[in-house]
């Protein structure tokens, strides 16, 4: 919400020149993604699904402004960056909805040879290349390579599909939980998931999947990934004894979750508090669930839970947005 008080109206640069925000509406302010050089505003269905149209993909930021919001790219750490200072003086309330960007990582010998890299920097690129836009990093592609996900979950899918779309000569996908049962039980309610065997339309293409197995090490050829030594687990995951086993790979994806918010840049420049797994910590009453212990500044969804469903993040942007207007107004018309 932009600030009420005098002054002239906030125009921060941006990488697409300099958007003014209405001084009667709301604001939103991206963060692209590190190597984004048009700073195109939109989250994972933008930058981290495979092979969704453009259209899809910048759906939900015309979806904001037509409901009086305005994008302003070059929050965090890009080179047209807003100082998290500047936000605070120009307006009356921030909510922090930035999601649960920090992957999780893979400590073991060879991480970080040439070939091994994070779920996200894959998928990212591909849609660049859907979209034609340059690619100023390095490239990271399946094209004749033997490929190994880590991390069972909707982005193992997405890095599975894209892989045999750029030609991968092989697709394995490691599971480290046991392999889930044949039916789910019918007495699950939400927010329990009914956890059943499922085969995803990527995976359904080729993908060979093994469940309930950890990563020893990553083995190199001529200073790159070349193999992944491996380990089966028992139901206590405990290693089982000799049931060491070796897969090639030129190719390493991990896809293990993330697990919390990028900490560097806005975060800590605006100085919210952290709770124990590094999320945004906020209220423990039902009237300040959404708040920080900053006047004005709010946060929702995986930035302040932790990562989480899609639905989640509906929920928490519709109570945040309650908690916003009761924080503005002292009342609010908006459901509870």
């Amino acid at each position: 919400a932009p600030s009420g008080s005098g002054g002239a109206p906030f125009t921060p640069a941006t990488p697409e020149g300099n958007l003014p925000t209405s001084e009667a509406g709301a604001s939103f302010v991206q963060r692209p993604p590190k190597d984004s050089e048009k700073g195109r505003v939109g989250g994972q269905k933008t930058w981290g699904v495979w092979g969704v149209s453009p259209h899809m993909g910048g759906k939900a930021p015309h979806m904001q402004e037509a409901t009086g919001g305005q994008p302003v790219g070059g929050a965090g750490n890009t080179p047209q960056k807003i100082p998290a200072t500047e936000l605070q003086k120009n307006f009356d309330a921030i909510v922090l909805a930035g999601g649960s960007e920090t992957p999780r990582d893979l400590p073991v010998p060879g991480r970080h040879t040439d070939g091994v890299h994070f779920a996200m920097d894959f998928l990212t690129q591909q849609n660049k290349r859907i979209r034609g836009e340059a690619i100023t990093t390095e490239p990271i592609t399946a094209a004749g390579k033997n490929v190994v996900v880590i991390g069972g979950g909707d982005t193992g899918s997405d890095c599975i599909g894209t892989s045999f779309r750029q030609g991968a000569v092989s697709v394995t996908q490691l599971e480290i939980l046991p392999p889930p049962p044949d039916r789910e039980n019918k007495l699950a309610t939400w927010p329990d998931w009914p956890m059943k065997m499922r085969t995803s339309s990527s995976q359904a293409e080729g993908a060979e999947r093994h469940f309930a197995v950890a990563t020893r090490a990553i083995e190199t050829k001529n200073g790159a990934a070349d193999a992944l030594r491996c380990v089966r687990l028992d139901a206590s995951n405990n290693e089982i004894p000799d049931s060491d086993f070796r897969l090639p790979a030129q190719l390493i994806l991990l896809a293990m979750g993330f697990t919390h918010p990028t900490h560097e840049g806005m975060l800590a420049e605006l100085g919210v508090a952290l709770d124990a797994r590094g999320n945004v910590a906020t209220g423990t009453t039902p009237s300040e669930q959404y708040a920080t212990a900053h006047d004005g500044i709010f946060a929702a969804g995986d930035m302040r839970r932790g990562q989480s469903l899609v639905v989640w993040a509906i929920r928490e942007g519709r109570a945040a947005a309650r908690a916003v207007d009761l924080h503005l107004r002292g009342r609010s018309d908006l459901p509870a």
